[in-house]
Parts: C-alpha cells; structure tokens; sequence
C-alpha cells in the first residue's frame, strides 16, 4: 500500500543522528593550528569540529562559510598592521584546491603557500597543491 504524504514526512529513514553547526571562530580557531608547510581542506576541519561536539559529521556548508569569513576577518587584521593572523591560505577545498574565493585569490594564495615549500598542479581553471595528501595536517583539536 502507497504511504500517504504525511506518513512518508514522519519517516526519518537513515538520516544521521547528530550534526553540529559551528561557530565562526571555532572554524577560526581550527584553521590557526595548520603549522608553515602543512595544510587542511574543509573536510579535516568538519572532521575535527564533529569529533570535538561528539556528533556524527559537521555542517559543510557552514564550515565553508565560517572558514571564508575567517579568511577575510585575517586579511582585514593584516591590512590594519596585525602580524600573527590566521593562516587562511593552508586551507583548502576539497581535493587540495586552492580557494580562489579567499583574499587576494589563486595567484596570492599560491605565492605564499609556494614560499612555504608546495607545489602546484593546474585542473582547467583549478589550481591544486600538489601531494596535498602527503602535507595535510591531521593533529587538529
């Protein structure tokens, strides 16, 4: 017998239990932990903030936001003469692309993750780091 609309709205199947929606400066805080030479992608730090909050994964699209935002809050703080900022350009998209939506876009991302030692590969329009795999910093906390 076909289940009616209600019966399928009250069904929660599979979905996952727990999820976190972090907070800007947790995301912040994550992405100032990468040491010089070392990197993460988006996906290290939903791992790390889901491990931290006990729950099944971390919100992508929230992590995506906060890291942007944080990125941009760093390059406001260095435009203002702050020394120590957020290291924004060690994070990374999914598969080791460098975000061309951070501060300053691919050709200042790449000169300063190049003066940390990384290579590059071109995709089309993407830019990569190379063996990204092989740098990605896994210690966060």
């Amino acid at each position: 017998m076909k289940k009616s609309w209600r019966e399928k709205l009250a069904t929660s199947k599979d979905l996952p239990k727990t999820m976190v929606i972090p907070a800007p400066l947790e995301v912040d805080a994550l992405m100032k932990q990468v040491p010089i030479g070392r990197v993460v992608t988006i996906n290290e730090l939903r791992a790390a903030l889901a491990a931290k909050h006990k729950v099944t994964f971390a919100c992508p699209l929230t992590t995506g936001i906060f890291s942007w935002i944080a990125a941009h809050a760093a390059a406001e703080a260095e435009a203002a003469g702050v020394k120590r900022i957020t290291p924004f350009w060690r994070t990374l998209k999914t598969g080791g692309e460098v975000n061309p939506k951070y501060p300053g876009g691919v050709k200042a991302l790449a000169r300063r993750l190049r003066a940390e030692g990384h290579k590059f590969v071109t995709k089309g329009k993407r830019v990569l780091v190379a063996d990204y795999e092989l740098k990605l910093f896994k210690k966060l906390r």
